[in-house]
């Protein structure tokens, strides 16, 4: 058997009178779990109700989907069990799934009335009367995730199939065995479930990636591993979820094409790579035409992440993002209170969208450390000293993945010299800060930090003309430096960072009606991610008081503190001739965010003078626009 784990819940649903009991009892006698019969667990009063010949309610049934949903979450750990349960209710179904870790398995006997109606007018001494059909019939809401069988079939057929289906297919499929794809698929065996792995074949490029793979690792033993890709989906549990762990774009467009043809409807594809948000909308668009799930799930956390626990964001329909839940949250790393950080963002391709913003963020953040080390450099001090002083920084207010991982690379020695001394200064990028900086300037907000990070970067690669230039116009001169000042400065410029980064996410959400929960987002990204830090959790209960953190009470007094140290820090660097595009632009956006009156009207003057572009006047209506007659 390649199967999923036996600690899991099968519950056998359907109307009475489908066999629910027959075909649990069966499967749990072929497979050696427990079987436990719903009905055994109604209240008294339930069942003089029934036999009374009058239906449920929710509330009757409440307290006993409570008791089977224990019942489940008691078991899933030791030997799993199949529960026979009517289940006709997708809330009933939510009920049953509350809290248990893993997924669990819904199995639908499905009839016509008229063969069920015959069947309970020939069994005997049941409490439940048949009057009592043709109301479960009406609250029946068929379920769209479950394996649904016919009742046609004979029992030993049913439990044969549902055997196949559970035992001998996997629950997920990932597409694409690259270092992530690697990392992830190991991630998602550890969790308990059980996964098929495809790997395109390249005659003397790529052959047998995925067998090869499984071979490397034990607890890869029971996985299945394949690189043709018909054969892969069949060895899928339907309805299908397959995670795409290939380049974003043009590669990821031709799998899709190639998958739309093969899958059923209700199928899912989640698109776990750093795809464009626009990209992922038309997708979403096309494959609903297909009847196809499809999720854009941002994943953060780089390979350590895939493998101990990313940071996702998923989003698409609702409804698909419910099939694969489960399993997106048991892989997720875990916030302070033991919760995935996993949440569903919204519609279309949100979750891309905001794993981009995400990476702008990113950006900036690491630019703001190059600073901070290029000014700790230009006073005279070694890497390791830098390091030290980093690392006395490392309280409630500054710390972060990315000090961290700043503060080993300084320390780190290759042959008694520091290996950050070794690496040429040109900084490299994957397109994300682009496309975010190609979206504030699209949509006018001005999350400039973000912008001052990419052209750094740019600007970092003319290396032979920075050298030319460097030789022309530099001057060699040290620095004094308060590094406590150049603390705060850097806390400072890293509460505006986040400020216009969550600024971005809101103004795009309105745009789409996304209606994206900001404080979720910060939540999410407090573990798994590269931009985790003490700031993030702060900014959890921040965002569910003010979307707008700078008009937040608990920071509104740190900031007029921090300040005076920013303005002073960026002021010596510049007279130093340090670059410090984003320190500086961090006082210069707080500076003109908190001016009431700035000279844009000088601006609008100039428009209006040389093309008629007209003005706005602040002794009239904020509507009326108008147009000045200037004296040449």
């Amino acid at each position: 058997m390649n199967a999923i784990n036996k600690n899991k819940a099968i519950v056998i649903m359907g109307v009475s009178g489908s066999g629910k009991s027959t075909i649990g009892k069966l499967l749990a006698e072929k497979i050696q779990i427990p079987f436990f019969d719903g009905d055994d667990f109604h209240s008294r009063e339930n069942v003089e109700k029934m036999a009374s010949g009058k239906p449920l309610n929710d509330e009757d049934r409440k307290g006993w989907l409570l008791q089977l949903n224990a019942l489940i979450k008691e078991n899933e750990n030791e030997n799993g069990c199949i529960i026979a349960c009517s289940s006709l209710k997708e809330s009933y179904r939510k009920i049953l799934s509350r809290e248990v870790s893993n997924s669990i398995k819904f199995v639908f006997l499905q009839g016509s009335y008229s063969e069920i109606l015959f069947r309970l007018e020939s069994r005997k001494n049941h409490f439940i009367p048949s009057s009592l059909l043709k109301s479960q019939f009406e609250t029946l809401e068929n379920p769209q995730n479950a394996y649904t069988l016919s009742i046609m079939q004979n029992p030993e057929q049913i439990v044969s199939k549902i055997e196949n289906e559970f035992f001998n297919k996997s629950e997920i499929g990932l597409i694409g065995l690259g270092v992530m794809g690697k990392s992830l698929s190991r991630n998602i065996v550890s969790k308990g479930f059980s996964l098929s792995m495809f790997n395109r074949h390249i005659d003397g490029k790529e052959e047998n990636i995925a067998v090869k793979f499984k071979s490397e690792f034990e607890e890869l033993a029971n996985t299945q591993a394949f690189d043709n890709l018909s054969v892969f989906l069949k060895s899928l549990q339907s309805p299908k979820k397959i995670i795409l762990m290939i380049p974003a774009g043009e590669a990821t467009d031709q799998m899709i094409h190639e998958l739309e043809d093969l899958l059923d409807p209700n199928d899912v594809i989640i698109d776990a790579g750093n795809s464009f948000y626009q990209d992922t909308n038309v997708r979403n668009r096309h494959l609903v035409t297909k009847g196809i799930h499809f999720i854009g799930c941002g994943i953060s956390g780089g390979e350590e992440g895939a493998l101990k626990g990313p940071s996702l964001m998923p989003s698409g329909s609702l409804e698909a993002y419910e099939i694969v839940a489960p399993i997106l949250n048991a892989i997720a790393a875990k916030d302070a209170d033991g919760n995935p950080c996993c949440a569903y963002i919204g519609e279309e391709g949100s979750g891309h969208f905001v794993k981009m913003v995400h990476n702008g963020i990113e950006y900036a953040e690491m630019q703001l450390l190059a600073e901070i080390y290029q000014i700790g450099v230009s006073s005279g001090k070694n890497p390791e000293e830098i390091s030290n002083l980093l690392s006395a920084w490392k309280n409630n207010q500054v710390d972060s993945y990315l000090l961290d991982i700043t503060i080993a690379i300084l320390k780190e020695k290759e042959n008694q010299n520091w290996i950050i001394d070794a690496i040429v200064d040109v900084a490299n990028s994957k397109g994300t800060g682009n496309w975010t900086t190609v979206e504030i300037t699209k949509e006018g907000i001005p999350a400039t930090l973000i912008a001052s990070a990419l052209y750094a970067r740019y600007l970092s690669s003319f290396k032979d003309l920075r050298t030319q230039m460097s030789a022309i116009y530099s001057e060699k001169s040290s620095i004094e430096i308060d590094f406590e000042q150049l603390r705060a400065a850097y806390e400072l410029a890293r509460i505006i960072n986040h400020f216009q980064g969550f600024w971005l996410i809101e103004g795009i959400s309105k745009k789409h009606n996304w209606d994206i929960n900001l404080s979720e987002v910060a939540r999410i990204w407090t573990n798994g991610c590269i931009i985790r830090s003490t700031l993030m959790q702060k900014l959890v209960q921040i965002l569910k008081e003010e979307k707008n953190i700078l008009v937040s009470k608990t920071l509104i007094p740190q900031i007029i503190k921090l300040k005076p140290a920013l303005s002073s820090v960026v002021a010596t660097a510049i007279q130093a001739g340090i670059a410090v595009p984003c320190l500086s632009e961090s006082i210069n956006f707080l500076n003109g965010l908190t001016t009431e009156k700035s000279g844009a009207n000088l601006i609008q003057a100039q428009r209006d003078y040389f093309g008629a572009h007209t003005f706005q006047r602040i002794d009239a209506d904020p509507t009326q626009f108008f147009h000045h007659h200037w004296v040449q």
